[in-house]
């Protein structure tokens, strides 16, 4: 039997947000439940994202603004990834927005938005059941009872 692939996913911070720990425990998190992540750290450019997301070929790009500049970045990335074919990729965001702004960024590109606080489970299930036009791994099966954190 052939073995399925992983999710693979990559987790950023985008442009001067240096406050981290919420990225790094979503993708420690991502990977207890059996993703591969790749984390690229903090103060990273869209074209370094993207550039990233090809030679990483993830299925997941997920990006973490707490800095208030989702909506000058989100558009830049979005048409980056739409110029480079990226369009089965999944894109999601995650940090501190408020409500009011989660429509433009939808309308804007992101599949889905996750406001700080929400449960670790709906983040993983979100992605399980959304990545799109690629065979992955199942990997609820090598998940503990760590998925229910909040983040």
């Amino acid at each position: 039997m052939e073995k399925e692939k992983k999710i693979k996913v990559l987790i950023t911070k985008v442009g001067l947000d240096g406050h981290d720990r919420g990225a790094k425990v979503i993708s420690s998190l991502l990977k207890e439940v059996g993703m591969e992540v790749i984390y690229l750290g903090t103060y990273q450019t869209p074209d370094g994202i993207v550039k990233a997301a090809i030679d990483e070929d993830v299925d997941v790009i997920g990006l973490s603004y707490l800095s208030g500049e989702h909506l000058i970045y989100t558009p830049k990335i979005v048409e980056k990834m739409k110029r480079h074919g990226l369009d089965d990729v999944l894109l999601i965001a995650g940090g501190a927005f408020p409500p009011e702004d989660i429509p433009t960024m939808k309308e804007m590109g992101i599949d889905e938005v996750f406001r700080a606080g929400r449960l670790f489970e709906s983040i993983a299930d979100y992605i399980e059941k959304n990545v799109r036009g690629r065979s992955v791994k199942d990997s609820k099966g090598a998940t503990d009872n760590n998925h229910n954190r909040v983040c």
